[in-house]
């Protein structure tokens, strides 16, 4: 099996599209189907289920693919250690975070890391926490600011960044917006909810928090995008509970504390694979992070 056979059949599994892949591999498209039928002959076993329009992987290429990338990711990281050892960075810094995170500023922390290694090209992607621990975990992502829950696994580590509790947040003509006590989960029992879908970091810790206590909730707005979320709430369509650095976004909506905000505390993390498969790029990262003083540093 060669690696070019692995970097041919993972790129026409991300395209769906034999000519696609081709175009972006630069090969022809006679070379690459030939690639691809060598690997099915060595694995015995059809990787493709092949259409007019599209190809769409079979059991056997879905346990390929995860494998896959792993491999390529480790052979990356393999030439990039290389590098780092002989004084230069190079190769690729792939980043992952979910919107408005808490404890970095991602435009900033990459700004400046351009400026230290510009010869490393930066890709960013933006999802949910649970879709980013995923692809940290199978080797296409370097690391990810994220929300971690337990349900992440033992193939990732995770670096605090920082910390916080979660927050009410309603319109101020809202009848929540008089109260003078300290909200509970079971004070919201009943309410409208404006929320991010459940692959979210803040929808997860709000799902956990009333777990915990008992109560149940119905999501009746549920959103992809922080703007959007404050807008509903804004139109007095629902309440919402995010992480509390959300109420600075919107200062004209009312901010009101959750009782126990310990047990439903917001904790951003950097999340990475285990130390012996951790990219020089993302330990570079890394390093810049705590020298800038951006974050608090406590790894797990």
């Amino acid at each position: 099996m060669e690696l070019r056979h692995l970097q041919h059949f993972v790129a026409v599994a991300e395209d769906q599209h034999f000519t696609r892949a081709a175009e972006r591999l630069m090969v022809s498209q006679s070379g690459l189907s030939a690639s691809i039928r060598a690997l099915e002959r060595e694995l015995r076993a059809p990787l493709f289920v092949r259409t007019t329009r599209r190809v769409t992987l079979t059991e056997a290429g879905r346990a390929l693919l995860t494998e896959a990338e792993r491999i390529l990711a480790q052979v990356r990281a393999a030439h990039e250690a290389v590098a780092a050892v002989q004084g230069v960075l190079r190769g690729t810094l792939a980043l992952g975070t979910e919107q408005c995170i808490a404890g970095v500023h991602v435009a900033r922390l990459l700004a400046a890391f351009r400026r230290e290694h510009p010869d490393v090209e930066i890709r960013l992607r933006q999802a949910g926490s649970g879709a980013l621990a995923e692809e940290v975990a199978a080797g296409r992502l370097d690391l990810a600011f994220a929300y971690r829950t337990r349900a992440d696994g033992d193939q990732l580590r995770s670096v605090s960044l920082t910390s916080e509790p979660m927050t009410v947040l309603c319109h101020p003509r809202h009848r929540l917006a008089a109260s003078e006590a300290l909200l509970c989960p079971d004070d919201l029992a009943g309410e409208v909810f404006v929320d991010f879908h459940p692959d979210w970091g803040p929808r997860r810790a709000t799902d956990t928090a009333f777990a915990a206590a008992g109560v149940r909730r119905t999501v009746a707005l549920e959103v992809n995008d922080v703007h959007t979320l404050l807008d509903l709430v804004d139109e007095n369509l629902g309440i919402a509970v995010v992480p509390r650095h959300f109420r600075h976004k919107r200062p004209t909506l009312t901010a009101l504390p959750l009782k126990g905000a310990g047990e439903a505390e917001y904790e951003t993390v950097a999340l990475l694979p285990h130390e012996h498969s951790t990219s020089p790029a993302a330990r570079a990262l890394l390093a810049l992070l705590e020298a800038e003083g951006l974050a608090p540093y406590r790894s797990s």
